[in-house]
């Protein structure tokens, strides 16, 4: 599981970088109905070249602070590719 740190609202989608063990993640989605939390998973699976559906949120859906897994990639391999 990979920690995410998510602001949403944000001028454009881009990975702010690391924050206190978490990936900073800024996306543009409002945190509506669950907007940012699917924009997360979208943006996620693109930087990484994975399926939308390869990509869970484990914990967090109503807080900024968010776990994910990457179906098939260890935690080490998605912070790697996230933060490069």
């Amino acid at each position: 599981m990979v920690a995410i740190r998510l602001q949403p609202r944000a001028s454009r989608d881009q990975v702010q970088g690391e924050r206190g063990g978490a990936i900073a993640i800024q996306l543009k989605a409002p945190p509506v109905d669950g907007a940012a939390n699917a924009a997360l998973l979208r943006f996620v699976a693109e930087r990484l070249g994975v399926n939308r559906a390869a990509v869970e949120l484990v914990r967090g859906s109503t807080s900024r602070s968010k776990w994910i897994r990457v179906e098939g990639w260890t935690a080490d391999q998605v912070r790697a590719v996230l933060l490069n």
